[in-house]
């Protein structure tokens, strides 16, 4: 860092610090940097000065002759490295000085290469941890939801690299970093719950995270090793060593770790879909070196957070979309049928308000105003559509969660009017469509006042993490971008379709053609993203069972069969969510449906699933309805199927269909004597991935139910359920009569 008066502080100088290229590695090993081109080493750092008196200074050498000619046989895999990319040789006998772990990384000019000094008592293999890394796989099974997810893997990374503290560390949309998981001892304080601001770990800082995966500092009072340069180099630009696992780290961060009590510290990158989501940050107290396999089995379990993390958010991402889509074309449709634009959506508040996650809405336009919900007063609104008129115009949307900081007077109406979503729905008139979130008044809990300190006139970390709190006031709950997104859509609705009254179906096709894209690229995203690490999880482990059969002993194997079954299992999972995914994007056929007659069809198709249990059925007379006969198919199997599961251990198993009629629809139900469920946790019971019970006790993906619930509602029914521990469940869910009146 640089000297700087308290006057002239850059903030932005750490920022700018070169910690890409420090010229230095940390005291643990060897770097030699060698030309692509002629092999010889051109510049290198070495711990121990008894290896130079041992084998002579490798500078200008080539590389298969330096270090007593211990690289050699590894040459051949340099070729093969593509820019960006590294690789883990193996292990080497450096002379006198013990074996070493060799790594190679694939620069855009150089390659380096690195020989690692091993960690008295670590693992032979990576194979020796594979017991831990499918505990967590087991655990990660069935859980439905971030949070449980961060924790498990707080936990488990936790146990494997023996740490005093590791958290999960999440970053939000302007780079700020909150706490949202940890495991630890009480060595160090606990850090749950804390935020820390962007200017902790700053842009060039993420773009290392983002591009090596694993950092390790051992020791926060460490020596660095400087990296020499031959005399025919010595004018070269300075050497990238971003991918360098030896790379020296900035003396400001060593001081941040000093002023944190970490003595040793490593973290490993949750990169979701090409972003660095957050990191899994491990602290100890004292000094600590972490072997090569333990750390390579933490990024193996980072990789697999990456991937759920993005799958289950991915997930909740298209279940909102189309839900405001839903909203949408009920918006749409008493548009298109009514010349008063205004009055139509004022006549289904909720489902404006809900289009974007409002408690309040205004529509102007050609001076009326309509208020909706909870909103300033006309005349306030009037004043801020002004504003936007005047500082805003052109902007086909405008949104802030604090627009009190934008216009002032707006803090008179904060309470109702913090958050402001707005679209301008006419080029010729001041008219608006403005959506309103009351202020959330919070206090946000920072891991020490958020500002560095100046000491001795040079800026510095600051030097206290204890929990220092802020007041927020004057904004409300953060828009989405699934917020925008409905409120543009709905602009480009009023201007193309409502005002213009041209091309109403088109636009609405076009609207359908988007949320099945989004749904397309979803299942192509998990089918890309999950299924081939599964398979490769699969395709290795029976490599290394059938090449090593004869090495492994019988837990060995049985290991190794556990990690394939568990992978397949995942898999399994994959094409199930694919299939749910599909679902709500089949076309439907409406056609009338014999229901007794399909019930009994499926039942005799389950008869393999009875195991040969004899099973009372009570099948009460089913009505005809009107629907789509496959669809309703899959809900039949779906609930028939689970009776016959979860009546596996009773005595006398018995399912009862049948059904009622209700005013404006079919009620159908089935009924078992099975294992029941805790009626505190109903509202679960159609969610995906939704399981109520441990999947060593009943198979299944979680997925069965959601897809019941799917086509239900797109047929426009309702579910629901009823159970208890040990007493069976009864199923519901309503087909509504023929819109032809026919029942």
């Amino acid at each position: 860092m640089n000297d700087a008066t308290d006057a002239g502080l850059d903030l932005s100088s750490c920022a700018r610090e070169p910690i890409h290229t420090p010229g230095a590695i940390q005291p643990y090993g060897v770097l030699l940097v060698v030309d692509p081109l002629t092999m010889q080493v051109q510049e290198r750092a070495i711990t121990q000065a008894q290896v130079l008196e041992y084998f002579g200074d490798p500078l200008d050498q080539h590389l298969d002759g330096v270090l007593g000619g211990a690289l050699a046989p590894y040459r051949r895999h340099l070729d093969l490295l593509a820019p960006g990319s590294s690789v883990f040789l193996g292990s080497v006998q450096l002379g006198r000085f013990g074996r070493h772990h060799v790594l190679a990384h694939r620069s855009d000019t150089h390659f380096l290469v690195e020989l690692e000094e091993p960690v008295e008592g670590e693992p032979g293999s990576l194979e020796d941890l594979y017991p831990q890394i499918r505990r967590f796989m087991g655990e990660i099974e069935t859980v439905s939801d971030i949070a449980t997810l961060c924790e498990i893997g707080a936990r488990h990374v936790r146990a494997l690299a023996n740490f005093d503290r590791t958290m999960i560390y999440q970053f939000d949309k302007d780079w700020n970093g909150a706490v949202v998981a940890e495991d630890r001892n009480d060595r160090l304080p606990s850090y749950m719950d804390l935020r820390f601001p962007e200017s902790d770990i700053p842009a060039q800082a993420r773009e290392l995270y983002r591009r090596n995966r694993v950092r390790l500092i051992a020791d926060s009072d460490y020596q660095a090793v400087p990296l020499l340069r031959s005399a025919a180099h010595a004018d070269a630009a300075p050497t990238d060593l971003s991918l360098a696992v030896l790379r020296s780290v900035s003396p400001v961060h060593l001081q941040y770790m000093r002023n944190m009590g970490t003595g040793a510290s490593m973290s490993v990158s949750l990169v979701s879909e090409g972003r660095l989501w957050g990191l899994v940050p491990c602290h100890n107290q004292q000094p600590r070196r972490v072997p090569y396999h333990v750390r390579t089995a933490c990024e193996f379990i980072g990789q697999i957070l990456s991937l759920q993390i993005a799958l289950k958010e991915r997930a909740m991402v298209v279940e909102e979309r189309i839900s405001r889509r839903a909203i949408q074309v009920r918006l749409l449709g008493r548009m298109a049928g009514d010349e008063d634009f205004m009055a139509a959506l004022g006549r289904d508040e909720k489902s404006l308000l809900d289009l974007t996650g409002a408690a309040g809405a205004a529509i102007i336009h050609r001076g009326q105003c309509v208020l909706l919900g909870q909103t300033p007063g006309q005349t306030q609104v009037n004043a801020l559509v002004d504003w936007l008129t005047r500082e805003h115009a052109g902007e086909d949307v405008f949104q802030t969660d604090s627009l009190p900081a934008s216009w002032a007077e707006a803090g008179a109406f904060a309470d109702v009017a913090s958050g402001l979503m707005a679209i301008s729905i006419s080029q010729l008139h001041d008219s608006f469509v403005l959506w309103f979130r009351p202020e959330v008044m919070r206090t946000v809990r920072w891991g020490g006042e958020p500002r560095k300190a100046v000491v001795d006139g040079t800026l510095s970390p600051r030097l206290s993490f204890e929990a220092w709190k802020e007041t927020v006031r004057q904004q409300s709950t953060p828009w989405q971008d699934v917020d925008r997104d409905a409120a543009l859509e709905l602009r480009t609705a009023i201007v193309d379709i409502v005002l213009r009254k041209a091309e109403e179906m088109a636009e609405l096709n076009e609207q359908l053609l988007r949320s099945n894209k989004e749904l397309e690229a979803f299942s192509y995203s998990v089918s890309h993203d999950l299924r081939a690490p599964f398979r490769h999880i699969v395709g290795y482990s029976e490599l290394l069972g059938s090449s090593a059969a004869d090495k492994l002993t019988d837990t060995e194997k049985r290991f190794l069969a556990t990690i394939v079954e568990s992978a397949k299992s995942a898999g399994t999972l994959v094409d199930d969510l694919l299939s749910f995914s599909q679902m709500g994007r089949s076309s439907m056929g409406l056609v009338n449906v014999d229901v007794g007659a399909l019930v009994e069809d499926v039942r005799q198709n389950l008869v393999m699933e009875t195991e040969g249990r004899t099973i009372q059925w009570n099948i009460a007379p089913l009505p005809r309805v009107e629907a789509d006969s496959s669809m309703l198919r899959l809900v039949w199997q779906n609930l028939l199927g689970n009776a016959i599961k979860f009546t596996r251990d009773s005595a006398e198993p018995t399912i009862e269909v049948g059904a009622e009629r209700g005013d404006n629809e079919h009620i159908f139900f089935v009924k078992d004597n099975g294992c029941g469920f805790d009626m505190r946790y109903v509202d679960k019971l159609f969610g995906v991935f939704q399981r109520l019970h441990h999947a060593d006790e009943f198979e299944g993906t979680g997925i069965g139910l959601a897809n019941v619930h799917r086509i239900v509602s797109r047929h426009g029914g309702r579910t629901w359920a009823e159970g208890e521990l040990g007493k069976g469940a009864t199923l519901y869910f309503t087909i509504p009569y023929s819109q032809r009146g026919t029942a």
